[in-house]
């Protein structure tokens, strides 16, 4: 995801924003594929609900991923899965431009974007039961515990994604973070309409972590850190 502060309220709409828009610097390709997809492949938030097979042209899985940063693993993602369409929210434009080109150069007809904020994205436009996944891999930490507030993994957002899944759908997080890990376990756990994939608590501290499924990759930082001994955590949860 983005990085950014939270600012509560800024546009009126009440909750507390993960992000601040950076317009960031595109390279020429960015800028090119941002212009030439976005009119074609671009979500354009509105408040009101969508009719995501429309959206696609076609009925199949829908996931959605929240904060995809530079669009690496997205793409590869829907080019391994392309009996399934994926929606791609994120606010960072040259994020967004990477992501149009490697559509194009994949030749993707299973994803779209839509450039707006997460929390209004899932609450104004997505219907419930729609969803048969989530994704949000590696969002912003906020390690400071006074910025622990900030996180994008809370019980209100949890609560309101888990309502736009279908029963059987998943939700998959991962972080680089432990203290994070363990925060988003408990929120996880917590709400009740989702079920743990792996066995529960124990003495064990890494139980409750899921090992990392073959659909999602290894990105090039991931890598670097596994290489330096960091650790990651995969959370998965399926709807009741």
């Amino acid at each position: 995801m983005s990085e950014g502060v939270y600012t509560e309220g800024r546009e009126g709409h009440g909750h507390i924003k993960s992000y601040v828009r950076r317009a960031g610097r595109m390279s020429e390709a960015q800028a090119r594929y941002y212009a030439e997809l976005m009119p074609k492949i671009g979500v354009a938030y509105a408040p009101q609900t969508i009719d995501l097979a429309a959206v696609y042209g076609r009925n199949a899985p829908k996931i959605l991923e929240i904060g995809f940063g530079m669009g690496e693993t997205t793409a590869k993602i829907a080019d391994a899965c392309r009996d399934n369409d994926y929606l791609g929210v994120e606010v960072h434009v040259p994020g967004i431009g990477a992501l149009c080109k490697q559509i194009a150069e994949r030749g993707l007809s299973n994803l779209r974007i839509c450039p707006h904020d997460a929390v209004e994205v899932v609450r104004d436009m997505l219907p419930a039961a729609s969803l048969d996944g989530v994704h949000i891999f590696f969002p912003d930490p906020w390690h400071k515990a006074r910025h622990n507030k900030r996180r994008l993994i809370q019980p209100r957002f949890v609560a309101l994604l888990a309502s736009r899944l279908k029963p059987g759908g998943y939700f998959h997080c991962a972080t680089d973070w432990e203290d994070y890990a363990h925060q988003m376990l408990d929120v996880l756990s917590d709400e009740p309409s989702l079920a743990n994939t792996v066995a529960g608590p124990s003495v064990d501290p890494m139980a409750g972590f899921a090992p990392r499924p073959d659909y999602r990759p290894l990105t090039k930082f991931e890598n670097r850190g596994l290489r330096l001994g960091h650790g990651v955590w995969d959370l998965i949860f399926k709807k009741r």
